[in-house]
């Protein structure tokens, strides 16, 4: 496991980012049931945390987007990421809604953006895709060239690797589901003989045994 990965895992658990509770699964907005939900927010309030993250991040953008001229946050969560992180590099930033304002100038896009700049979305965590790719696509109609996406935490899932290759979009996270539970299971935050149910749940979302399966403490 990289020191990233294996770092950030830690800290995410160590301020209870992340809540496994099998007994009384959370509900996503695309509707899965999961016995896991990460909370990057609580990063934000965190200062030790969050300067890991935000170092982490920046490190992540100079290493894979060396050409980035803008960061751009998905609202609300990536928003504060996005702009901590361009505040290390120097950076210009600005974050795209869900939808235009109806008032004003009925912006979607947030902060100057010039057709053909270079973009990096900065995402909180990405499970589906969907809402990423929905940046994406706002970002790529004003004429920007995005370079792909940061992001804190990725569930890995089939449909959501899928979608990012279906629309050419790369994606680099700081840590994974399969770290986080592997650091789970080695701190004592769940059984060691949990993360293979953990992991199909990651692999198969819409099978619902690990209900049966999962014995987190």
């Amino acid at each position: 496991m990289q020191s990233t990965e294996k770092l950030i895992a830690k800290d995410l658990l160590s301020i209870k980012a992340v809540f496994f509770r099998p007994e009384e699964p959370f509900t996503w907005a695309s509707g899965i049931k999961s016995p896991v939900y990460c909370d990057n927010r609580l990063t934000l309030t965190s200062p030790d945390v969050r300067l890991d993250v935000e170092k982490a991040l920046a490190e992540t953008v100079r290493e894979n987007y060396p050409d980035a001229e803008v960061l751009m946050g998905t609202s609300t969560a990536g928003i504060a990421h996005a702009a901590i992180t361009a505040h290390i590099l120097n950076m210009p930033m600005g974050y795209v809604r869900s939808g235009a304002k109806d008032h004003g100038r009925k912006n979607q896009i947030e902060g100057r953006l010039e057709k053909g700049q270079k973009v990096v979305v900065v995402e909180d965590l990405i499970s589906t895709g969907g809402s990423v790719l929905e940046v994406v696509d706002v970002l790529r109609e004003a004429g920007a060239e995005v370079l792909g996406v940061v992001s804190i935490f990725t569930y890995g899932m089939k449909k959501g690797l899928e979608r990012l290759a279906a629309a050419n979009v790369k994606n680099v996270s700081l840590t994974n589901f399969d770290a986080i539970a592997q650091i789970a299971a080695e701190e004592g935050y769940i059984k060691k003989e949990d993360v293979s149910a953990l992991i199909d749940f990651r692999n198969n979302p819409s099978d619902e045994s690990w209900i049966r399966k999962v014995g987190i403490k």
